[in-house]
């Protein structure tokens, strides 16, 4: 599933593309989305958003497309839309004379109204992506919490937009033992949490990819080969169970916590205190 930093760049490139450019055909081949596709071809993309893991894309003053991708979903962009006819298997199409969007596999793919969309934005915790949004509220939250500050941190009510890989590589960063219950994060280490993940999901946006190592840990700075991974990017524990930490040398390790593959390193990451 993409993380956070994926739907707030999805979110630029249907603004850049779409957005005050005109009227938009909106169609959907697939059929699942052809009603609210009829309401909405001939109207301009107004703006679009993201917040955590759900882009919304506005068409006037009412009008939302929601779009959670969950684990399948695939967003693909293009230019001259009728040189590259969609295939049935696309939920949704947007497309003006000289580019086109196709969304295929989406959980969620939904016009809703602006009350609809308040009400996601109200379940959701705050997003290190949104400038606006408070990280104290998060902290409320982790202060009074039993479970492990790595479950809290993939719970979305929690925090917004932290997937797997940023939950992994923030905890090691700042030395915390993965297990660490909430209550036990102090408020100056939830900050800097924040903080980090501020950086190195704006970082995300900007390149496209998760990196998280420090300079100093770069393989040109260490001398080592560069990470070769399908997910990409330089990460100190991420699916790097039973290599060697850049820091110590130990073992990483890997568990299952919250239905997703937690990694880290014992001996860099300890207890809370």
């Amino acid at each position: 599933m993409p993380e956070g930093h994926t739907i707030h760049r999805l979110a630029a490139d249907h603004r850049e593309r779409f957005q005050d450019r005109g009227p938009l055909r909106v169609t959907s081949p697939q059929g699942k989305f052809s009603d609210s596709a009829a309401l909405l071809t001939g109207q301009a993309l107004t703006t679009a958003e993201a917040h955590g893991k759900h882009l919304f894309l506005g068409f006037g003053e009412a009008d939302w497309v929601h779009i959670h991708l969950g684990l399948f979903g695939k967003v693909n962009f293009g230019g001259t839309a009728r040189a590259n006819p969609p295939t049935d298997t696309v939920r949704l199409r947007l497309a003006t004379e000289d580019a086109y969007m196709d969304l295929r596999g989406p959980t969620t793919c939904a016009l809703i109204t602006d009350e609809e969309k308040a009400a996601i934005h109200d379940r959701l915790g705050p997003d290190p992506l949104r400038d606006a949004d408070d990280p104290e509220r998060a902290h409320r939250r982790i202060s009074r919490s039993r479970t492990t500050i790595a479950a809290l941190l993939l719970d979305q009510k929690v925090i917004a937009g932290v997937g797997n890989v940023y939950r992994a590589e923030v905890l090691f960063r700042h030395g915390i033992d993965p297990y660490t219950p909430g209550k036990d994060i102090t408020a100056a280490q939830w900050q800097a949490i924040w903080d980090d993940l501020v950086g190195l999901m704006r970082e995300g946006v900007r390149l496209n990819r998760i990196d998280t190592v420090r300079p100093e840990h770069t393989p040109e700075a260490m001398g080592r080969p560069p990470r070769v991974d399908d997910h990409g990017g330089e990460v100190y524990v991420y699916r790097r169970a039973t290599m060697p930490c850049h820091i110590c040398g130990g073992e990483i390790r890997t568990a299952d916590l919250a239905a997703r593959n937690l990694f880290w390193c014992p001996k860099c990451q300890r207890t809370a205190s």
